[in-house]
């Protein structure tokens, strides 16, 4: 009970020192658990046999990190997700594999180990660039997004692939070579049987989580005692790591699936707040654990040839990224945060060198070097992200935008995100009349040009938390979110409502009905359509121009206007962006509907000339419907 105290006290003390120094430094907490583990393991020798089981408790981390990460992805996300999931992702694991296939081929490695060694080295580390993006901010850019896209497939891919290596086993596996009961069972299978017990304990994992864990949760919460919350939490993630343990899978993978079956759960949020305590702490003793396990006697009698493999492998994996991002017409400062953040092997990699060995599919000394090879391009990961900052930063001044965000002086209760060409007229409109607004553009020129005609603004991407908390998100009313880019302009009023489920009113403009549909689902308030008041007041001329009088154009034109916003609402439930328009039954026949009422309407009201007065004004109406004022 001593040593362990004593033990214990040694890794907070150096996780206490190190990561802080780490953080300060702008390296990020992983590279300070890292470099706190080689202090432990290498450098002070305090590594021994405990390490070993301390790396299997450490472990839970990561287990943690996929159930959580599960919870956030429901399968009707993943569905949306597809294109770059398949596209990205799809691209990235097969052409890293096939590189790193042909490379081993070359060095007269048989297909099998050559396949294994292609899919150990084509992951990357969901924990370490999760972990970073998210501390650096950098997950609301499109870098940061494709990047979580490429993690997530091969967070999914994993499954086909452990499924495939007892097929790659040239020989069956002693059972003395199996570390745990999981291991040994799966050995002592042939081939075939091994992937159907590893798909049906997928299958079984799948349906507790559909049918069994919420009534099982529903029963314990009815206690109303939050200790038995976390307590059905953690039996949750314990028992399906243990069931998938069992048959030699990851555990990761199994909490992972669950995740994505209770995303759309009620209890979703109150696992995540019982869960996150566990996962950040085991996460940074599972990045100790790394640290302090590396073979650095390997290192001492092979120096070259490690690092060669390392490098290499940093290089292919960033080579094939890189392609990637270009056919994905990235921009530059997102194609470097892109390629450098997954250039490098990851902790599901230790899961599948140890699978192999225990299959003999790879030697044991080979198996030793590729551990201290993701080891190692694990630990290099923190200096890729800080080579990435230099080359935006460089790409940003190549481009005229090298000047960092502005200092917001000022808080004010209505933000103007955008100013544009449609957030000018806003903005002036709102200041003339006597109210004050923050402004936030991305366009350094823009800003520069509308403070030299008097106008207030500030530079800084609006779409970044941090820029929207320093303009007083947590305190303002209104947000009028005017950018140009309707996905950037979608994603603020996504992370706004999030952060704000009430008390914010959200004003969003549109490019098009399309974009309405997807800003109603995000929750703005009142969404306007940029050229729809222009188009109506375009045709009120057509018709004065035609023969109809002044008043019997704008009669038709606010008749238009009244039915046409009235049925948007209904319109954008039936509107599904994971269906095209022309199979949307449901959807095809409301817009036939609305058409012919515009139609009876308008013939109605000039069937025998016009009527005594003016219909009833905007300003008249009763409140419109949530989230689709035009």
């Amino acid at each position: 009970m001593a040593d362990f105290l004593l033990l214990a006290t040694v890794y907070l003390l150096t996780m206490i020192i190190a990561v802080p120094v780490s953080t300060r430094l702008g390296l990020g907490s992983v590279l300070g658990y890292l470099i706190a583990g080689i202090v432990i393991g290498p450098v002070l020798g305090l590594a021994g046999q405990e390490m070993h089981d301390l790396q299997h408790f450490a472990e839970f981390g990561v287990v943690m990190m996929l159930f959580i990460i599960g919870l956030e992805l429901e399968p009707r996300v993943l569905w949306s997700m597809r294109s770059r999931l398949v596209g990205l992702g799809g691209l990235q694991i097969a052409g890293t594999l096939g590189l790193i296939f042909v490379v081993a081929l070359l060095l007269n490695q048989s297909w099998q180990v050559a396949l294994a060694i292609g899919m150990i080295l084509s992951l990357s580390s969901t924990a370490i660039v999760l972990q970073t993006l998210t501390e650096k901010n950098l997950m609301q850019t499109r870098g940061g997004r494709d990047a979580f896209a490429v993690l997530l497939t091969q967070d999914i891919v994993v499954i086909p692939m452990l499924a495939l290596m007892p097929l790659l086993a040239r020989s069956p596996v002693q059972e003395a070579g199996a570390e745990s009961v999981g291991g040994a069972f799966m050995a002592q299978l042939p081939g075939w049987a091994a992937a159907l017990a590893t798909l049906a304990a997928i299958a079984l994992v799948v349906l507790i989580g559909m049918y069994a864990i919420r009534p099982l949760f529903r029963f314990v919460h009815s206690a109303r005692l939050r200790e038995m919350d976390t307590i059905m939490a953690l039996f949750i993630v314990v028992g399906i790591a243990s069931l998938m343990s069992f048959v030699g899978l990851s555990p990761a993978l199994g909490t992972f699936l669950a995740g994505v079956m209770l995303a759309g759960s009620e209890f979703k949020h109150e696992l995540e707040s019982q869960i996150e305590p566990f996962k950040g702490l085991l996460l940074g003793l599972f990045f100790i654990t790394v640290g302090a396990g590396m073979n650095f006697n390997l290192l001492a009698e092979m120096p070259v040839l490690v690092i060669a493999v390392t490098a290499v492998l940093i290089a292919i994996k960033a080579g094939v990224l890189n392609l990637i991002a270009r056919s994905a017409r990235m921009p530059p400062r997102d194609r470097a945060l892109f390629t450098l953040s997954l250039a490098q092997a990851g902790e599901f990699g230790f899961v599948l060198v140890s699978y192999a060995v225990a299959l003999n599919v790879l030697p044991d000394r080979m198996a030793q070097g590729f551990l201290l090879v993701i080891a190692l391009s694990m630990l290099i990961t923190p200096l890729l992200f800080i080579a990435s900052d230099k080359l935006r930063r460089r790409m940003a001044e190549s481009h005229g935008d090298a000047q960092g965000p502005d200092d917001i002086e000022d808080q004010q209760p209505i933000i103007i995100a955008g100013i544009g060409r449609f957030g000018q007229v806003v903005n002036r409109l709102v200041t003339f009349s006597g109210l004050n607004t923050t402004v936030l553009d991305h366009d350094l020129k823009l800003i520069q040009l509308m403070r030299r005609f008097g106008f207030k603004g500030y530079f800084g991407d609006p779409t970044r938390p941090e820029i929207l908390s320093a303009a007083g998100l947590d305190k303002a009313r209104i947000l009028v979110a005017a950018l140009d880019d309707p996905e950037a302009n979608l994603k603020l009023v996504q992370y706004a409502r999030e952060k704000r489920p009430h008390g914010l009113t959200i004003i969003a403009r549109a490019r098009d009905r399309i974009t309405v549909y997807a800003l109603y689902k995000a929750g703005a308030d009142h969404i306007v359509r940029e050229m729809f008041d222009s188009s109506l007041r375009v045709g009120r001329y057509v018709l004065e121009n035609a023969g109809f009088s002044e008043y019997e154009a704008h009669e038709a034109e606010a008749i238009f206007y009244k039915i046409d916003r009235n049925s948007l609402r209904e319109l954008a439930e039936l509107w599904d962006p994971g269906i095209p328009a022309e199979e949307n039954e449901p959807y095809i026949d409301r817009t036939r509907r609305v058409n012919q009422e515009l139609e009876t309407a308008l013939m109605e009201r000039f069937s025998h000339g016009p009527a005594a007065g003016p219909i009833t004004s905007d300003e008249d109406d009763p409140e419109p419907e949530h989230g689709l004022k035009d």
